[in-house]
């Protein structure tokens, strides 16, 4: 998996796992500008002062819709759930 590549699905989910070790799950249909937002701290306000952060998962979505979605799903996942899904990953 390549976090860095823009997808041709159009719609990107990533979990980025911060400094304080807390994650964070958002969609973006060019990933390389919203981590650069991040590190500058004018992507979201969540993110600013938890840098520096890792990409540990992404999905792909054709349609901004479902990316929402599958985001909504994830935030409602306890860290249990959420180590899970990153380990069924590697797996």
């Amino acid at each position: 998996m390549s976090c860095l590549k823009r997808t041709d699905l159009g719609w990107t989910l990533y979990i980025l796992e911060c400094r304080d070790r807390t994650f964070y799950t958002g969609i973006t249909n060019d990933l390389e500008s919203r981590l650069e937002a991040h590190l500058k701290g004018s992507g979201a306000k969540y993110m600013r002062g938890r840098a520096p952060f890792k990409v540990v998962y992404t999905e792909a979505h054709r349609t901004r819709s479902r990316a929402q979605k599958r985001e909504a799903e994830i935030k409602s996942f306890s860290r249990a759930q959420k180590r899970e899904l990153l380990l069924a990953e590697k797996r």
